[in-house]
């Protein structure tokens, strides 16, 4: 079977004939590049030549199905520095953004800026953000993305992005963590309108998504057992995907959450919402949760995509627990369905290489179907 087939394979609650190994490698081959330490085989190859060479899929991430345009306001963006500042310009007022990254970050090519400046402050920049939803228009890219498709081929299957649920965006992204939750204590009427107004928008976009050629959807990041608690992932984000994975699953489409936080708490509330996969899983030590917890929680309804967290990968890490902790995983996922090996949430820059090429020599040993465990 090829990658793609093994994934479609997966997604339809199938048996692979092995379990695909597809990591993560783009800030690995960046850092690489910056560093001048790009082993001397891969001068001058791209990440995707770097992949092929050490025998791995293709992660297939860059795939669009839409575009967001916006009318009725003005939206400026420029740089200061290592940070990115966007502001919306609307008839309500304006809000700005401030999203920044390190100088190391920048250097090693570490792509994803944190938001450091959020848009709502204070009650009335609500009303503007709601302006600026109720005034976004979702394009559809369907060509480009069966352009992307194409080129991806049989070494992958494009997992498409499409945002974030509506709490947890305003949560991250719109307020703040620390923020959020006092702006729900103190004037929750206000929080409320808006995320009802936000998700009746993102309904718009759940109609292109489902009418799209894509398969498989990354819609939700970063939730987690501490910042998205049960009590607060039950009220507010449950019924939200239990109504949009409907949608999906009635158009033979899947959809996973971005995991690289640990989600120990919310293993069972992640199954509730009617997720079919959750990729970039981290486990134990980066996170409490172990792949062994996630299993025994989802079974086989769940698609774990991931398994190795980046810093076993890292040289400060003993090579022997480094290969006891791979050699576990085949344990734990045997016979090897439902399951996808992955890094979370990528190589890093300081990852090894020959110990990205030993668990590819685990897989050729161990990960054929059925996966027995090692001895």
């Amino acid at each position: 079977m090829t990658n793609r087939e093994r994934l479609l394979a997966i997604l339809a609650g199938k048996s692979p004939d092995q379990v695909p190994w597809i990591p993560r490698m783009k800030l690995w081959h960046n850092g690489q590049k910056a560093n001048g330490t790009l082993p001397a085989r891969f001068k001058n190859k791209s990440l995707r030549e770097v992949e092929q060479a050490l025998r791995l899929g293709n992660p297939a991430r860059d795939g669009r199905v839409y575009r967001t345009q916006y009318r009725g306001m003005e939206v400026r963006s420029h740089e200061e520095g290592f940070s990115t500042i966007t502001e919306y310009i609307t008839p309500k007022g304006t809000v700005r953004f401030v999203a920044s990254q390190s100088a190391e970050e920048a250097r090693l090519g570490i792509e994803g800026r944190i938001t450091t400046e959020h848009p709502l402050k204070t009650p009335k920049d609500y009303d503007v953000w709601a302006y600026v939803v109720e005034h976004a228009t979702y394009v559809p890219t369907y060509k480009e993305y069966e352009v992307y498709d194409r080129e991806v081929g049989d070494e992958g299957l494009p997992m498409v992005s499409a945002g974030d649920c509506p709490f947890h965006y305003w949560l991250k992204e719109l307020t703040g963590y620390g923020e959020g939750y006092i702006h729900l204590h103190e004037f929750p009427d206000r929080v409320e309108a808006l995320l009802k107004v936000m998700t009746e928008k993102e309904k718009e976009m759940w109609k292109i998504v489902a009418d799209s050629p894509a398969k498989l959807f990354l819609h939700g990041v970063h939730l987690s057992s501490q910042m998205t608690p049960p009590r607060y992932f039950d009220k507010y984000i449950v019924p939200y995907y239990q109504e949009f994975t409907k949608l999906l699953h009635a158009k033979g489409k899947s959809l996973a959450m971005h995991g690289d936080n640990d989600t120990s708490a919310i293993l069972t509330h992640l199954k509730k919402a009617g997720y079919d996969m959750v990729e970039c899983f981290v486990s134990h030590p980066m996170a409490k949760v172990t792949v062994e917890d996630a299993r025994k929680a989802w079974g086989n309804s769940m698609i774990i995509y991931g398994g190795i967290p980046s810093l076993i990968l890292e040289e400060f890490f003993p090579e022997a627990e480094f290969e006891a902790y791979i050699k576990d995983i085949f344990r734990v996922i045997a016979p090897g369905d439902a399951f996808i090996l992955g890094i979370a949430d990528n190589a890093m820059p300081g990852s090894v290489l020959s110990r990205i090429e030993r668990i590819t020599e685990m897989v050729d040993k161990y990960g054929k179907y059925p996966v027995t465990a090692p001895k």
